[in-house]
């Protein structure tokens, strides 16, 4: 990989993830490269920014922080297809980013520069609101984009609201929910906010579209995969303080309301990410990350001599 123009998005707020992203930035000066450094964080979207000041094609995003940070910077470069490597400085559990007790930068960049890596590839979701019924195929909104989830589910300042809420896959009404909500998640999401919500942990190499209803007042809602190709179309009901919202990856996208429907479908880019790691296994990173520990079973399978 040649890196001639690479951005740098780092945690907004946080000190360690700035003073590492100007290291960054200062070693690939050396080597040639030029960089644009920005914060990324709820109030901070650096991304607009760097792809209108970029003066040739971005080869590289590197993002320093955690899980939220590299979700953000998925949902703003996927399209232009920007691989982004991902470092957890600043962040919590990491479940998209490389650990930094195993990267150092000088070596990081001789490998990238020697293109000693992995690519992952991981599908992400689209979503648009439409007024009325099906016939209508002109979309009320912007597309948003996520790489976890979309979630459909209410927010008030001043209470805890119930949603009604139904579903259909590919025209069919399939189910109506009551309870806080519902999301339409990716392999990706499935050992985030889907995996709380108690639905399935999906492998990230598969593609498929996971529905799971979040604290349902009804023991026969229950999760379901559907492939990749399923539309699933969501209509908020009985909802007279209009406080139904769409949120992407745990950011708000829009408010919805009664006489309006969702669409939700995969999208037509790929957020790409580079792996660094020589012993990466997505297994290892969901027993360290989720915890996982049997009662008698170690990992180093010492017990089966």
């Amino acid at each position: 990989m040649e890196l001639n123009q690479v951005i740098i998005a780092y945690k907004a707020g946080n000190q360690l993830s700035k003073s590492q992203a100007e290291l960054c930035a200062q070693q690939l000066n050396e080597l040639g490269c030029k960089t644009l450094v920005g914060p990324s964080g709820p109030r901070d979207n650096p991304y607009p920014v760097f792809l209108a000041s970029a003066e040739k094609k971005i080869d590289l995003a590197i993002v320093l922080g955690g899980d939220g940070t590299a979700l953000a910077a998925a949902r703003n470069l996927a399209a232009d297809h920007v691989p982004i490597l991902a470092i957890n400085i600043g962040g919590h559990l990491g479940f998209l980013s490389e650990s930094p007790e195993d990267t150092e930068f000088p070596e990081m960049w001789q490998r990238v520069l020697g293109d000693r890596f992995a690519v992952q590839r991981r599908m992400m979701l689209q979503a648009q609101t439409f007024n009325g019924d099906r016939s209508n195929l002109e979309p009320e909104s912007d597309t948003y984009l996520a790489l976890n989830e979309m979630c459909v589910k209410p927010a008030s300042p001043n209470r805890m609201i119930t949603s009604i809420l139904e579903m259909e896959i590919d025209g069919e009404v399939v189910d109506q929910y009551q309870g806080d909500g519902l999301l339409i998640s990716t392999p990706t999401g499935s050992t985030g906010y889907t995996v709380a919500a108690n639905g399935p942990i999906v492998h990230p190499g598969m593609d498929a579209l996971i529905v799971t209803p979040i604290c349902p007042l009804s023991l026969s809602s229950r999760p379901i995969v559907l492939p990749p190709g399923c539309v699933v179309s969501v209509w908020p009901l009985a909802d007279p303080e209009h406080s139904t919202k769409l949120w992407m990856d745990g950011v708000m996208a829009t408010a919805i309301w009664p006489g309006q429907r969702v669409d939700v479908r995969v999208a037509p880019g790929w957020a790409e990410f580079i792996i660094l790691s020589k012993k990466y296994s997505y297994y290892r990173t969901l027993r360290s990350k989720l915890q996982w520990a049997g009662a008698r079973i170690r990992y180093d399978n010492n017990h089966r001599n």
